[in-house]
């Protein structure tokens, strides 16, 4: 018989979130260390998940758009109610769209981390995502390589803008 939630330090019980998740698909598993109070923040996207219905469908929604989409573990730091997992993303976007993003067939590979806060009861109290969006969507195609030169151009277009603002007092 496996140990109770309360039994498994904040590391475990991240790193079993993240393999039900993300190795298996195993919603049923997971939705054990959900609650209705339970938030996710995803900050690069900029929206909040709350409660198992909308995780799950987000989550859902993620593996229809990157069918292979993996996660590996780097580290895992952790204190009495917190783990900190930093990993490491991949698949292909090549399956159904994300957020209103048609998929592009195009690799990715993100490194971010997930601040975990667990109630003394084992469940996910709150969730907090950090990974690099405009990195994300670099990769997707949705915006020019780094230092390329529509990027380059980009960022000239703007400091001129801001000049010509800053010159005209707006």
């Amino acid at each position: 018989m496996a140990p109770g939630p309360e039994t498994r330090s904040p590391g475990q019980l991240a790193r079993e979130r993240i393999e039900a998740l993300f190795d298996r698909r195993d919603f049923e598993e997971v939705r054990t260390l959900w609650t209705e109070e339970t938030v996710d923040h995803i900050l690069p996207l900029g929206f909040d998940l709350r409660g198992p219905d909308d995780l799950e469908a987000h989550y859902r929604e993620l593996f229809a758009a990157v069918p292979d989409y993996a996660m590996t573990i780097e580290n895992v730091v952790e204190d009495d109610r917190h783990a900190i997992i930093q990993w490491t993303g991949t698949g292909t976007f090549d399956g159904g769209s994300f957020k209103g993003i048609e998929p592009t067939g195009k690799p990715l590979s993100l490194r971010g981390c997930d601040v975990i806060r667990f109630s003394g009861g084992g469940k996910i109290e709150e969730n907090t995502v950090y990974y690099d969006g405009a990195e994300f969507f670099r990769q997707i195609g949705m915006l020019p390589p780094r230092d390329s030169v529509v990027d380059n151009g980009i960022t000239q277009a703007f400091n001129a803008v801001t000049q010509l603002r800053r010159k005209l007092g707006s």
